[in-house]
């Protein structure tokens, strides 16, 4: 079949992987003049199914109250309040149970575990390089209250069959040796061994030249103004290179997502969650992370991308703005230097934000639409990465009308209602 897809982002890359080996003929669209210029540039670095969580959880409601008057919250709201804000934070605020978050957490890790299993046979495949590496995920924990808290999660991911460490502060040293400087900061860890990390703009770029190589095409430099239906099928996309007719459509467009089909009578909820990182290289081996660690009491995630440091995390609700607050990169630089002191240079540090496209419940959006050849691969919030192969895989058999190898059903659109 001939199928276009909208966005070229590591879920629309990956999307066309996966489609041109089942033996599509495959387009992909995108405005930027290459593959992963937006969100997927410059995220934390981190896949990690066993830290897949939602947002949406019991005691955020109280916790956002106290967030709005830290000083270095995780949790930035501004004065926006639109009705689709508005509509989206209430939808979140209703999956804020222990019930939602248990269904929505098995769901995410059900998705990120099958995605890693994914990448890593595409890897051995393929020998697609992108600084990665296999040495898990650690979160580290400033409080005891913090650690008494990670119970709901161990049950989750002792019912997922997922692997974990819970860790004193002497097992976060061993673990990761440039926190020999913060111990005293520490009360514990949690390990997740079986994460990984890499550099989500390199293996995007390198993963669309091998599509390539098995036929996909690309239009680049493209803007996309509309679909064009009829009935109850698409028929064509129009762009700024002109109309492009097609079997089947894939919108994978993020957080621009709802706008684009909304025209068609689609209520896709997607909201763009702003987050930031800064990129800094290595200036004292001893002192850097070997892999990503996470704290936990400020939300951010440090990651070791080669010879490079990579700080990302905080979800600011500002709508699409992508302007760049030096208190955002003074809040990174802060948790960095707190916990891994002289490891990078940060004279030379380069600062960046994202939209992260998240649904209320946290979990993605694959599947079939109500049009029967237009198709959602979209609403991954800060696990793109993480989640992007398996959501590739999952939705090029859902297309060749394969039945794919986890559950699907509770991850359309149609769970919305």
């Amino acid at each position: 079949m001939k199928i276009v897809i909208l966005g070229a982002g590591v879920i629309g890359i990956t999307s066309a992987w996966y489609l041109a080996k089942a033996g599509h003929e495959v387009t992909v669209i995108d405005r930027q003049s290459a593959p992963a210029l937006e969100t997927s540039f410059a995220n934390a670095g981190e896949i990690s199914p066993g830290y897949s969580s939602p947002w949406a959880a019991p005691g955020i409601p109280q916790k956002a109250v106290k967030w709005l008057f830290m000083k270095r919250a995780p949790l930035i709201l501004n004065p926006l309040f639109d009705a689709a804000t508005v509509k989206w934070l209430a939808a979140m605020l209703r999956n804020c149970t222990a019930e939602r978050y248990a269904i929505n957490k098995a769901r995410m890790v059900r998705v990120a575990e099958y995605s890693r299993d994914c990448l890593k046979a595409l890897r051995e495949e393929t020998g697609i390089q992108y600084d990665h590496r296999t040495q898990g995920t650690l979160e580290v924990f400033r409080t005891q209250k913090q650690i008494d808290g990670i119970q709901k999660d161990l049950k989750v991911l002792e019912a997922g069959g997922v692997p974990f460490e819970v860790l004193d502060v002497a097992g976060c040293v061993k673990a990761e040796p440039g926190l020999s400087g913060a111990r005293d900061k520490l009360m514990g860890g949690l390990r997740l061994p079986n994460d990984e990390t890499g550099d989500c703009f390199l293996f995007t770029q390198g993963l669309a030249k091998k599509a390539e190589a098995l036929g996909v095409r690309y239009l680049f430099d493209t803007t996309i103004d509309g679909i064009r239906t009829d009935g109850n099928r698409v028929v064509a996309v129009a762009t700024s290179a002109g109309e492009i007719e097609a079997d089947v459509f894939v919108a994978a467009l993020g957080s621009y997502t709802p706008q684009m089909v909304r025209p068609l009578g689609l209520s896709v909820p997607v909201y763009p969650v702003k987050g930031y990182s800064i990129t800094v290289p290595i200036a004292n081996e001893s002192r850097a992370p070997v892999s990503t660690v996470m704290d936990e009491a400020h939300k951010v995630a440090i990651t070791r991308l080669g010879g490079r440091i990579r700080v990302g995390g905080m979800a600011e609700i500002a709508g699409f703005s992508k302007a760049l607050p030096q208190k955002r990169k003074d809040m990174l630089t802060y948790v960095v230097e707190d916990l891994f002191e002289g490891a990078g240079n940060q004279s030379e540090a380069k600062f960046w934000s994202g939209l992260r496209p998240m649904t209320p419940d946290g979990t993605p959006v694959i599947g079939k639409t109500r049009y029967d050849n237009l198709w959602l691969n979209t609403g991954h919030g800060t696990l793109g990465w993480t989640m992007s192969c398996g959501s590739g895989r999952v939705l090029a058999d859902l297309i060749s009308g394969l039945k794919p190898e986890i559950r699907t059903d509770d991850l359309a659109l149609s769970r919305y209602g």
